[in-house]
């Protein structure tokens, strides 16, 4: 017997058709420092006059929330013919973590899949310019999700410059294909060369290099101090000054190879 269509996934389509651009940052380990990548980039592309939208899709570990300083005890959306996310810092923001209260969600399967179909076909985002979803390491089931039934959508893949990080990311470009727009190399000690590229990641991707930075730790959950770390001024220079070109659609691909500048 045939299952009926999940009527959830054409509200999903008619959900993203309200932003611009989604800007979707993804990983192949964890621990590479995407989510502060992916909050911070949200707040910069803000501070240049975006309209941003900012969704933690990890279900069962949301953190996008802590580094913006979020209680979900005391914000949340906001209930109007759907759900519209709080604003906060100048960010539209969305995460399961407003529905668990920051519990534990051990889900799997098509359990995750029901959540995310959930989460994006309820969500309205008003006012969004620029969608950036923060994704799970791996190839979770959240962004197979994505693959499957949003895709349109472009990513930025984040790693270290570790040989076993790389090769990792090199998988999962595979996997997103056409759709990377950037490799991110985060926590680049200095001198550390700049040029890795995965092999098979294509000379049309171009590499971003963001420098370790030792501030930031201490500024996660202060949006404003996380915004005046040297963290930060790379992450605008280079990855949001990429997305802003997107958004544009005037300003041409990058295709050089950044390299850090000097503290």
């Amino acid at each position: 017997m045939r299952l009926p269509a999940d009527p959830r996934l054409e509200a999903v389509s008619e959900r993203l058709r309200e932003v611009g651009e989604v800007i979707v940052f993804a990983s192949s380990k964890g621990g590479v420092g995407k989510t502060l990548l992916s909050v911070t980039a949200s707040l910069l592309l803000s501070r240049r006059g975006v309209g941003v939208g900012l969704l933690d899709l990890d279900i069962t570990n949301p953190t996008a929330h802590l580094v913006l300083g979020v209680d979900p005890a005391r914000v949340g959306p906001v209930e109007e013919r759907g759900l519209v996310p709080p604003e906060v810092s100048g960010v539209r923001f969305m995460s399961p973590t407003f529905f668990t209260q920051g519990r534990a969600a051990p889900l799997r399967g098509e359990y995750v899949s029901s959540a995310i179909r959930e989460v994006l076909s309820i969500t309205r985002w008003v006012g969004v310019d620029a969608l950036v979803v923060d994704t799970p390491p791996g190839m979770s089931d959240e962004l197979l999700e994505l693959l499957t039934y949003a895709g349109r959508f472009r990513a930025m893949v984040v790693s270290t410059p570790s040989v076993l990080a790389l090769e990792s990311a090199a998988r999962l470009s595979e996997v997103l294909g056409s759709r990377v727009e950037a490799l991110v190399l985060n926590m680049c000690s200095e001198g550390e060369p700049s040029s890795r590229r995965p092999e098979g990641l294509g000379e049309r991707v171009p590499v971003y290099a963001l420098p370790y930075d030792g501030e930031v730790e201490e500024a996660v959950g202060d949006p404003r101090r996380l915004l005046s770390t040297r963290f930060s001024r790379e992450v605008d220079r280079q990855v949001v000054g990429h997305i802003a070109g997107l958004l544009g659609s005037r300003r041409p691909r990058p295709t050089a190879t950044s390299t850090m500048s000097p503290p």
